[in-house]
């Protein structure tokens, strides 16, 4: 069963003077079930799936939402009511697809997930028909072009933990590196090495999300460009360092 907002996406494509066909092939919905709810978007009351609660374990759901945010994506199971979460994770970083891991498995109510092995990454999967309701940033098209927003009981739990979603959001898009320059003191040429953290999302909405977590926690920031956030005083870098750290 597909949820109402789901169903209000399918008819604004439709309403836009799209076919059936091309919303069918965009979202997944097959034409039959987007045509009835030409006539009928509301649900029979005995298909409603109850709404759940909030996750108990909110530190899991900060980090997982920041990972779902840069990397994941939803998608409808093809042949019954439920959905699959899909967290993509490269191959580089074995400690980060066990935490993704972790993490889906501390939110799913079944406590269960799985990897599916690609070419250089690892897509770590978890089914549960409520994922759209747990992640309400779902929807038809690219994250970065449409709007993104939490909604009040999901800054609640970024507001919580704060940290955690700020690992998510650097283990998907971001990462720390290491520069260097060389200057001349005394005849001698020395060599500096300084660490810095980037984080890097086409979506202005992501981005906003991601400084507005790092004003909350005290860390410096400043825009390398329009869709680069880049971390480099001391300070900042030694407070990421003891939060956040490489990704592994």
């Amino acid at each position: 069963m597909y949820d109402v907002s789901t169903r209000k996406r399918a008819i604004a494509l439709v309403e836009q003077g799209r076919s059936l066909n091309s919303v069918s092939r965009e979202t997944g919905i097959s034409r039959a079930a987007i045509r009835s709810w030409q006539t009928r978007l509301e649900p029979l009351p005995r298909m409603a799936a109850p709404f759940p609660d909030p996750p108990s374990d909110r530190a899991a759901y900060s980090y997982l939402l920041g990972l779902y945010l840069g990397d994941g994506c939803i998608s409808h199971h093809p042949r019954g009511p439920g959905h699959y979460l899909r967290i993509a994770c490269a191959d580089a970083w074995p400690g980060l697809i066990d935490a993704c891991e972790a993490a889906i498995r501390a939110i799913s109510p079944a406590h269960t997930a799985h990897r599916v092995q690609a070419v250089g990454y690892v897509s770590v999967v978890g089914y549960y028909p409520h994922w759209p309701h747990l992640f309400p940033q779902h929807g038809p098209g690219k994250k970065h072009e449409r709007r993104i927003a939490l909604e009040p009981w999901q800054q609640a739990i970024v507001h919580e933990h704060p940290w955690e979603f700020i690992r998510g959001l650097i283990h998907s898009d971001g990462c720390r590196i290491t520069n260097w320059t060389e200057k001349t003191i005394d005849g001698v040429r020395k060599r500096y090495e300084y660490p810095r953290y980037f984080f890097s999302n086409l979506s202005g909405d992501i981005v906003r999300l991601f400084t507005d977590t790092l004003d909350h926690v005290g860390v410096e920031w400043k825009m390398a460009n329009p869709r680069n956030v880049s971390i480099a005083r001391r300070a900042a870098v030694a407070l990421m360092d003891t939060h956040v750290g490489p990704k592994y």
